[in-house]
């Protein structure tokens, strides 16, 4: 087990719709990054902006995007995450797909979808949980209203040992509702004893609605160690794995948790 992995989040103003724009635009910030990293993480729908278009606008796992995330994540060695809308055996989803710098990748499909703005009548909802092992580490995948959802995001912890180490949501969260975005990304910190990382757009999309950002790092306690607002930004940070076993050794609180199932 490593006891250090190091992420870099990438809060951008994306170009609406506009797929072309939107690759051009954040390979340049990927290529930016002078320090030493091992998962760049982008916002939801970075290929987009959060679009009911899919029918217009999804691609296959062998499109553009996903090939533009392969040959970054190997030309630059690193895992490369975030969201975007794909067609998948006649069925759109909004996917977050890991992508390994050996060209490999897993995918999670966002399971709560958005009723609020029709992301349900246009996507299909996902049904299991990706956690991701990286070097020891465990991070579980999760896409933006995902967050509003604790059980979802519970850890099925076993004799009081955590199922993962990191929660990680990649979102397009507006601003209007950012006090909740905060609350609820320390509470899962809190609650699952784990460092929880938020990563959102920033500025106006195609329906006028306006994005602040908030990209926020948390630790186990509800600290936060990263808090961005409205400004884009590309910043990198690397998380120290016995600092969270320490917290979970001195409050053991994870033992004392209720035991369940998620039904599907």
């Amino acid at each position: 087990m490593n006891n250090t992995l190091t992420f870099t989040l990438i809060q951008t103003a994306l170009h609406w719709e506009d797929k072309t724009a939107n690759l051009a635009m954040l390979e340049a910030k990927i290529n930016s990054i002078q320090e030493r990293t091992e998962i760049v993480i982008l916002p939801e729908m970075f290929s987009t902006g959060f679009s009911m278009k899919p029918e217009i606008f999804a691609e296959t796992m062998e499109g553009e995007s996903v090939g533009w995330m392969r040959r970054m994540a190997m030309d630059k060695k690193v895992i490369l995450t975030g969201s975007l809308m794909i067609e998948d055996e006649g069925r759109f989803y909004n996917r977050l797909i890991w992508m390994l710098p050996n060209g490999q990748y897993g995918y999670y499909n966002k399971r709560h979808c958005f009723a609020f703005a029709g992301e349900d009548e246009h996507y299909t909802a996902g049904d299991k949980r990706l956690v991701a092992q990286v070097k020891g580490w465990k991070i579980n995948l999760q896409v933006c209203y995902d967050l509003r959802f604790p059980v979802w995001a519970r850890q099925e912890a076993v004799d009081g040992e955590a199922e993962y180490d990191v929660l990680l949501n990649v979102a397009n969260w507006p601003e209007r509702r950012n006090h909740a975005w905060k609350t609820l990304l320390t509470a899962r910190a809190i609650e699952n004893q784990c460092y929880v990382i938020g990563v959102n757009r920033v500025g106006n999309d195609g329906n006028n609605i306006y994005h602040s950002g908030d990209s926020l790092v948390i630790n186990a306690l509800g600290e936060t160690l990263y808090h961005k607002a409205h400004d884009e930004d590309v910043f990198t940070i690397t998380l120290q794995k016995d600092t969270l076993l320490e917290t979970r050794t001195k409050l053991p609180f994870l033992k004392d948790a209720d035991s369940f199932n998620i039904i599907h």
